[in-house]
């Protein structure tokens, strides 16, 4: 019983809860702000990935055999994805509201996070309290240097900020692979992948494919959002069912999207990054695109207030 309440609070800090949230967001709700989030996000992501490459610390299940794992996992465990992300994900939102309740409410849900990582046995205390660190330090900087570097941004000409869009991605993914080479000759120890077959999961190949996939997920993310603002946004009001609709129409633009990927061979560095690259330039900037021309919805009024900070997605 305990344990299933764990994997619930567990599951609010991993990408399967992050993604649909940001994606219905973005599409139905306040373009500008899950572009925003969006973008860090993705950035705490590679940069944990980064990380645990560096330090390829073992989780505690792996060596403790007092310790049950209690969800599979072959990915390295310092820092926890769940704890560094939490801050980031559920931070953000919390920044932007004047309630001391959410302030509360946040620093609750980033907190049993983290210790469901310690109770589910994934991650030592170490790895969550760097995790938390890492993940408060990246969304202060990123909150302090958001008008900074958006406003560096957007005074580029549109092919810079795509070449930027390409540049800057491929710059991290050079970082990670500098992370790499110590450990590219990578063997799992016995017991860390008996305890691994134990808990349910298998050994994988210690490699760069997801590094590769973050990379190309965040290089179509900021050139989508390069298009997008662009083309002038699109305006996210509307009726239930036109929000609504918006949601089949980008979800089958993204399968038709992913359909080849399940074609290639998934340890190709360049596919995982390219697929991921088109995935992430068709829910930023293709749906969107699609959703004005089929009228689920509308280009917005020139603002008046200063872009990223309209009073309509604000009340939203």
């Amino acid at each position: 019983m305990l344990t299933g309440f764990w994997d619930v609070v567990s599951f609010l800090g991993s990408a399967a809860f992050y993604v649909p949230l940001l994606l219905v967001v973005f599409w139905c709700v306040a373009p500008r702000m899950a572009a925003r989030a969006t973008v860090i996000l993705l950035f705490s992501a590679f940069v944990n990935t980064f990380l645990k490459l560096l330090f390829h610390d073992p989780r505690p299940y792996w060596t403790d055999p007092t310790v049950e794992g209690e969800q599979p996992h072959s990915s390295f465990g310092m820092p926890s994805g769940h704890a560094q992300n939490a801050p980031v994900a559920w931070g953000f939102w919390a920044a932007h509201s004047r309630r001391r309740p959410l302030w509360a409410a946040t620093a609750v849900i980033i907190a049993l996070i983290g210790l469901s990582r310690v109770f589910l046995g994934v991650h030592s205390i170490g790895q969550v309290l760097a995790g938390w660190g890492i993940g408060l330090a990246l969304l202060a900087a990123g909150l302090f240097l958001e008008p900074v570097i958006v406003s560096w941004w957007t005074r580029h000409h549109l092919a810079v900020q795509m070449a930027l869009a390409l540049a800057v991605p491929l710059l991290l993914l050079g970082a990670a692979w500098v992370a790499f080479q110590p450990i590219q000759d990578w063997r799992w120890p016995n017991a860390w992948a008996r305890a691994i077959r134990a808990a349910g999961g298998d050994t994988e190949p210690v490699d760069l494919v997801e590094s590769a996939r973050l990379a190309g997920g965040f290089s179509g993310v900021l050139a989508g959002f390069s298009l997008l603002a662009a083309r002038g946004w699109f305006d996210a009001a509307g009726e239930l069912w036109r929000r609504l609709a918006r949601l089949p129409v980008a979800l089958a633009g993204a399968a038709v999207v992913y359909l080849p990927a399940l074609l290639f061979d998934g340890t190709d560095l360049v596919q995982a990054y390219i697929v991921q690259a088109v995935l992430g330039l068709w829910v930023t900037a293709g749906a969107p695109e699609a959703f004005v021309r089929l009228r689920l919805a509308a280009r917005p009024t020139p603002a008046l207030t200063r872009p990223g900070d309209e009073p309509s997605e604000l009340r939203q």
